[in-house]
């Protein structure tokens, strides 16, 4: 029963084999040549184009897996826990020495001189003592800056963390300034040169009301025309020769320092008609290195005596053979001219001479004489009090010698000045002043050549612009 059973089983195995060959007999007929079964008489494998296929196939599949499965791997694996760093202490390089210092920005402090005020007063007022101030004096010697200071000069101080003097500034003159530092191992002293630099103007003006608003029409400062009546005082009375239509040239400077203002500089050259009568005056370097100011003769303008010796505010009384003397009430000469003018107001010399009388005159007060030469001397009555002048000393013109007042035979406070010749009172007024002696023969040619030829031009020119201005202006109308 058992063999029998077998023998089914294969017959029906060989049925079902028949029948897949039949149903699938293109495949085997192209595939007969493949087989498994190691046969003794089969043909030996041949690499045809299916076999490469399945080969490369299989390669390609195996070659993905290799990529795709570890990089799954190491995308489905933790992140791992950072690393400890251990800090290892390196020697740092020593630096190098530095050449190339920054520039340090020193705080000077500029203190400017105010009226009224000492140097003493001026470094206590930066919390310095006078110890301080001596150490400047000592290192600063000569300095005139030091010992003759003036309203607006400026001082510059230099002060430490705990206000110390580490220095100090100031101007030795216009173009040099004095630099006294504290803060070495010894006080050093070094001077600085400026560049100062003097620009010309050249203005007209003429005579309508007075000469301040002529001159401040023309552009000229106070100070300036104050120096220009200075130059022509010796020939003009500005309060009492003034003329509507007098008119004056002026060719003057400014002074700058470092490009900055610095103050008003002088008068260069300068012409003044007065009714009619023309004078000049031109600035000049004489041989001996001091300047001065010279007609175009060149005869100084400095006349050898004042016309007017006090600032005042108008002639009370005139020289006269014979007035009505106020205080005494009957006629009497009056040998001089009276200036009334304030109580205090400063009386100069009319001229160089000695002082030959000082003290009480009956009727005049308290009195000066001065000698000037052999036959000319001047005399000063009804002063408030002396100067400090001394019986024979020698004074220049224009020293004060006294100050107005009203002592003796006065109504008010003036000045009786008188002018003698040989002892005998002339009229200051009218008298024909000695005139000064012109330069020098080689110093006058220099003089005229040099400077009153090409400002003589300058001065020409412009008067000769005015006027056509003038007429223009006429034509106009």
């Amino acid at each position: 029963m058992g063999e029998e059973t077998q023998i089914a089983r294969a017959a029906r195995k060989q049925a079902i084999r028949r029948k897949a060959q039949r149903r699938h007999s293109h495949f085997y007929e192209r595939f007969s040549h493949w087989s498994f079964c190691n046969h003794a008489d089969a043909e030996p494998i041949r690499w045809h184009r299916e076999r490469w296929m399945l080969a490369g196939t299989a390669m390609l599949i195996t070659a993905l897996s290799g990529f795709i499965i570890p990089a799954w791997a190491s995308a489905m694996r933790p992140d791992p826990a950072p690393a400890a760093h251990t800090m290892l202490p390196l020697a740092l390089p020593k630096a190098l020495p530095t050449t190339v210092h920054a520039p340090t920005v020193e705080d000077w402090h500029i203190v400017q001189v105010q009226p009224g005020q000492t140097l003493s007063d001026i470094f206590q007022s930066q919390g310095l003592s006078l110890t301080d101030l001596q150490r400047v004096m000592d290192e600063a010697r000569d300095a005139k800056a030091l010992h003759n200071i003036h309203p607006g000069q400026e001082f510059d101080f230099l002060l430490g963390s705990d206000g110390s003097l580490r220095g100090i500034r100031f101007d030795k003159d216009e173009s040099n300034r004095a630099i006294v530092r504290f803060d070495g191992d010894k006080p050093t002293m070094t001077a600085q040169t400026r560049e100062v630099e003097r620009r010309e103007h050249v203005v007209h003006g003429s005579i309508d009301s007075s000469l301040f608003a002529a001159g401040s029409k023309a552009g000229m400062s106070n100070a300036m025309v104050l120096k220009l009546a200075e130059l022509f005082k010796y020939d003009i009375d500005f309060v009492q020769d003034l003329r509507e239509g007098d008119s004056f040239t002026v060719i003057y400077d400014d002074v700058y320092r470092d490009g900055a203002y610095l103050h008003e500089g002088e008068i260069v050259a300068a012409e003044f008609v007065n009714q009619g009568d023309r004078y000049t005056a031109y600035r000049f370097k004489k041989d001996d290195g001091s300047y001065g100011w010279f007609s175009e003769d060149g005869r100084p303008i400095q006349k050898s005596f004042l016309r007017i010796p006090v600032d005042f505010t108008r002639i009370s009384s005139q020289f006269s053979a014979a007035r009505m003397h106020p205080i005494l009430g009957r006629m009497r000469a009056h040998q001089g001219v009276d200036y009334a003018a304030p109580t205090g107001t400063p009386i100069h010399a009319a001229g160089d001479g000695v002082v030959k009388f000082k003290g009480w005159m009956n009727g005049y007060g308290n009195f000066v004489i001065i000698q000037h030469n052999s036959s000319i001397s001047t005399a000063y009555g009804h002063m408030s009090k002396f100067a400090n002048v001394k019986l024979g000393q020698h004074v220049s013109q224009g020293s004060v010698i006294g100050f107005v007042g009203m002592t003796g035979l006065a109504t008010g406070p003036h000045l009786h000045y008188e002018f003698r010749v040989n002892n005998v009172q002339r009229d200051p007024q009218k008298v024909t002043l000695p005139k000064p002696e012109p330069l020098p023969g080689v110093q006058l040619a220099k003089f005229k050549s040099q400077v009153v030829q090409p400002q003589l031009a300058r001065l020409k020119a412009l008067d000769a612009n005015v006027k056509l201005a003038r007429a223009s202006g006429r034509n106009d109308d």
